[in-house]
């Protein structure tokens, strides 16, 4: 079990706290770690991206990032939208076997809800990369997937966790925000328990509710929550920056300032919208944040090498955690996009 008198060693490595620095700014200066060789570009191509929800701002986020990939490697891009609903993605699955693509890209659902679908795309000889598609990140995820492209949520969850223990002294109040829709929702969510519980901070409750609902739903769930628990309620966790999107109306309208708690921090994923929530102290203190962009050229350079039938690259990039100073420092407060050199090094393996 952890201890509270190990926060600072074990924050130490991850938040750069000593050094008064955020991880986002070290990690954006950092030189890339990703793979230094592999196929040139298969000339020609067209691919589909099967978007769960285009509302969300990391799935937008890793789609604009294969859009700008696939325009450096000169490949055509068809987006579809699943609109959110397992319906939607469905019928977005069916308009892309219509298109004979020569690749597919599964942005921001798990494999298993639409598994049907997927051995009929296995059985057309189509390669599928994915993004946060499930548990199995790297090569050879379930499903038929060449390459499942995601950091390790785990570690996301556990970070995320972390911050709001030391936040709160070593005694946070924890409201815990997911969706057992999916199982990547449902296991970094049991993780950021794991890890507040552990370090001896309090789980107040642990909320299911669904992503593509949270327009709906968040505000009159602050609501209740604020007055179920009151000042116990320190920190609200969520498994990524959506669910904040609409949260901070009904903390207002409760008098609570921007600044002020239950703070949120996510799990995930740094959205446009949660950097600027970060960047101007208005009801978002941390996100630990993918580098979307940078992961959208890793699914457009994993499904070049499936199409030429190369090795997956077992790439994994690395989260940071980003504070308000961290928002601040990264383009305006709108992404984190590492300038670690990812695309010339794309480029230079694609040969472009």
């Amino acid at each position: 079990m952890l201890k509270r008198d190990l926060l600072k060693t074990i924050l130490a490595g991850t938040m750069l706290t000593g050094m008064g620095l955020s991880m986002a700014v070290a990690a954006s200066h950092s030189g890339f770690d990703g793979p230094s060789d592999g196929p040139k570009a298969a000339d020609d191509k067209i691919i589909v991206v099967l978007a769960a929800d285009l509302k969300n701002g990391g799935i937008l986020g890793v789609t604009n990032g294969v859009e700008e990939a696939a325009d450096k490697i000169g490949w055509d891009v068809r987006v579809l939208d699943g609109g959110g609903s397992i319906q939607g993605r469905t019928a977005a699955f069916g308009q892309a076997l219509a298109l004979q693509p020569d690749g597919i890209v599964i942005n921001g659902f798990d494999a298993v809800e639409q598994q049907a679908a997927l051995e009929q795309v296995a059985e057309a000889g189509i390669p599928m990369v994915a993004w946060h598609s499930g548990p199995k990140i790297g090569c050879d995820a379930p499903g038929g997937i060449f390459a499942n492209v995601s950091t390790d949520a785990m570690t996301v969850s556990e970070e995320a966790a972390k911050w709001a223990v030391e936040d709160a002294g070593g005694n946070p109040g924890v409201v815990i925000f997911t969706d057992s829709t999916y199982q990547i929702a449902i296991d970094k969510a049991d993780r950021i328990k794991e890890t507040i519980e552990e370090m001896g901070g309090t789980v107040l409750e642990y909320v299911d509710t669904p992503i593509a609902d949270t327009s709906n739903r968040m505000a009159p769930l602050t609501t209740s929550l604020l007055q179920k628990y009151g000042d116990q309620w320190t920190h609200a966790l969520a498994i990524n920056d959506i669910y904040f999107d609409f949260m901070g109306p009904a903390l207002a309208a409760a008098g609570i300032p921007g600044d002020g708690s239950p703070k949120a921090v996510a799990a995930g994923d740094g959205s446009e919208s949660a950097f600027q929530r970060i960047a101007t102290g208005q009801y978002q203190s941390i996100t630990v944040a993918e580098p979307l962009n940078l992961q959208g050229w890793q699914l457009v350079d994993e499904l070049n090498r499936a199409i030429q039938g190369a090795p997956c690259s077992g790439y994994v990039t690395s989260p940071a955690v980003v504070d308000m100073e961290g928002a601040k420092a990264m383009d305006g407060g709108v992404a984190f996009d590492p300038a670690n050199g990812y695309r010339e090094a794309y480029s230079a393996i694609w040969g472009k």
